[in-house]
């Protein structure tokens, strides 16, 4: 499989490179407007609510948002061919990377950007080895919000509460040739305590996202609403993951050493988390002289 975090935050052709406009002082900037429909938001009301979380967010990094954030009109032509000034923003990158961040994680071009943004945005304040660990702390994010997610869609698909366990075994089982959860730290010397995703790498934790996303499409797909149905499908996608993984020659993920525990990674990042500060120059830049955005949440 492909990993997902190397290739660029896309849709409909465009990636958010070819969206950055440069204004009349040689600074990079992104409309939110067009921003929007790449992180898969319909509504500009909903969009916009992820903004000021970014404002916010941005203050309490240690960052100054009137260097990331300006407010803007947009002049766009409605469709009798008038031209109407809406309400936008002018973003830096690291802006774009907090709305990304503040985003809904239920949306696959969120749960995407997050990575991309992460990863692009901070590459160059870290080392290649903390570049390593935000991916592999992203990823494991992801998976934990992509396992809420088939949760749900496992109960909508009639598995009772009491079955979960079992339920979700059926998917480990599939991906790791027969293993459940326990079977799998016992191989791999994890203490039964620990959850197993916390002792996943970046790729580990990519194929078993796989796995519970595909499965959670098959359960609404075909309407399954049986329990056992819904378990023999998580089994059987398990298996079509792990199929796919012997194909390209990948290592079967029961062979995978167990990574250090997430929480350490956690840690690790903290303590090096960068403060962006721009020049006074592109600091003013970013929009001449107009007026700032203040965050009213």
């Amino acid at each position: 499989m492909e990993n997902e975090n190397n290739k660029p935050l896309i849709r409909n052709g465009l990636h958010f490179e070819d969206l950055k406009k440069i204004n009349q002082h040689g600074i990079e900037y992104w409309s939110a407007r067009d921003l929007q429909p790449l992180l898969g938001y319909s509504k500009w009301q909903r969009f916009e609510n992820a903004v000021r979380k970014a404002i916010e967010s941005c203050k309490q990094s240690g960052n100054d948002p009137n260097h990331h954030f300006t407010s803007a009109g947009n002049p766009i032509r409605n469709g009798k061919g008038r031209t109407q000034v809406v309400d936008d923003y002018h973003l830096s990158r690291f802006a774009c990377y907090l709305i990304a961040q503040n985003g809904d994680p239920r949306k696959p071009e969120i749960a995407h950007a997050q990575k991309y943004f992460a990863i692009q945005t901070r590459r160059q304040e870290l080392s290649d080895a903390a570049a390593a660990d935000l991916e592999r702390l992203e990823s494991r994010k992801q998976a934990s919000e992509e396992f809420k997610a088939l949760s749900g869609a496992a109960r909508d698909a009639g598995v009772q509460d009491k079955m979960f366990g079992i339920f979700h075994d059926a998917g480990y089982k599939g991906l790791y040739g027969g293993l459940g959860a326990d079977a799998i730290k016992a191989r791999k010397g994890i203490p039964q305590k620990e959850q197993l995703m916390d002792r996943m790498g970046t790729t580990e934790l990519i194929a078993n996202q796989f796995r519970m996303s595909q499965t959670r499409e098959k359960l609404k797909r075909e309407n399954i609403k049986d329990q056992r149905a819904a378990m023999q499908t998580h089994e059987e996608v398990g298996k079509e993951v792990r199929s796919a993984i012997a194909k390209i020659g990948g290592t079967l993920p029961e062979n995978i050493p167990p990574a250090e525990h997430i929480k350490n990674v956690e840690k690790r990042l903290k303590s090096k988390k960068p403060v962006l500060k721009l020049c006074d120059e592109d600091a003013a830049g970013l929009m001449s002289k107009a007026s700032y955005i203040e965050d009213s949440s």
